[in-house]
């Protein structure tokens, strides 16, 4: 087999980012409605997912699909890309100390959270802008339209606010990233680590099978941890852009008004789609990904 490379890791990023993209956006315009919603909006998520079907039609639950299927095509590259070119470079040094195996390569828990950091960080220049465009698409309805599709909003907002509004929200994003990616590659990776050492086999032997339920596994971890920076994140990225429109004065502002107005349960709104979603999400990403890496495991590239 030959050995990996960062061009391969961001090609087979790329094919867990295109199956995320298309297997969670439905569930995801649900979650970012929910969370961005007047308090009392919506019942629960039928409520909303009804909303949009009835006044909206099906292809609503697409809405915004272009820039995140371009964006995070690009973000999960990139994180991928990241994150296997720093698993390498610590088990080079984990061979230099001696440990980790003969190849180095079964990495300690606060390795794989670093390797984690810096795939969120890495990623987090590129999603904030493409999540933010996106969440602006997601919350319009059909009648009065701001922006008409993905590059239209990248040109209005640009205009108009500059580098600055195409990276509202970049604070938290940075914060959600690196929290986030830390846990949801250590959890993962662990998983792997510890099924191959039960079953005696090779990483290119676990089934898609695993593969998609570790996934799952590391969603959920990385959902656990990082919900209600999400819910900030989504509210500072759909706050008006200056004057009255404007509710929030920093991203410490949000919380503070969060909790002041709708308390603990302020934190969650939203959080039932996203549960539904992360599973068929992160296990599509991961299974996406290994196998993309196994076909191209023997291409000189």
């Amino acid at each position: 087999m030959s050995k990996s490379s960062p061009v391969k890791d961001i090609l087979a990023g790329t094919s867990g980012g295109i199956a995320q993209v298309l297997v969670g956006q439905p569930f995801d315009i649900v979650k970012v409605r929910m969370q961005t919603a007047p308090k009392g909006t919506y019942s629960g998520m039928l409520s909303c997912a009804g909303g949009i079907l009835r006044n909206e039609g099906p292809l609503a639950f697409y809405k915004g699909t272009l820039s995140p299927l371009l964006g995070i095509g690009v973000c999960v590259s990139i994180q991928f890309g990241a994150v296997e070119t720093a698993k390498r470079w610590l088990a080079k040094r984990n061979v230099e100390a001696g440990r980790g195996g003969p190849d180095g390569k079964m990495l300690s828990g606060s390795q794989l959270i670093t390797a984690g950091v810096i795939a969120g960080l890495s990623n987090s220049v590129v999603s904030g802008p493409v999540e933010h465009i996106r969440i602006r698409l997601q919350i319009q309805g059909n009648e009065n339209k701001i922006y008409n599709g993905p590059w239209d909003a990248v040109r209005k907002i640009y205009k108009n606010y500059g580098m600055a509004g195409i990276y509202k929200g970049q604070v938290i994003t940075l914060c959600r990233e690196a929290v986030g990616y830390g846990i949801y590659f250590w959890a993962y990776e662990k998983l792997v680590q510890r099924h191959m050492a039960t079953r005696g086999i090779r990483r290119d032997q676990v089934s898609p099978g695993y593969a998609v339920l570790f996934g799952a596994a590391a969603g959920y971890a990385l959902w656990a941890f990082i919900y209600p920076i999400d819910v900030i994140k989504s509210r500072m990225q759909t706050d008006g852009f200056a004057g009255e429109s404007k509710k929030y004065k920093s991203t410490l502002d949000c919380v503070r008004k969060v909790w002041r107005n709708e308390g603990i349960n302020g934190f969650s709104r939203g959080l039932v789609p996203t549960l539904i979603r992360s599973p068929f999400a992160n296990g599509a990403t991961f299974v996406f990904f290994e196998l993309a890496s196994r076909a191209l495991a023997n291409v000189d590239i």
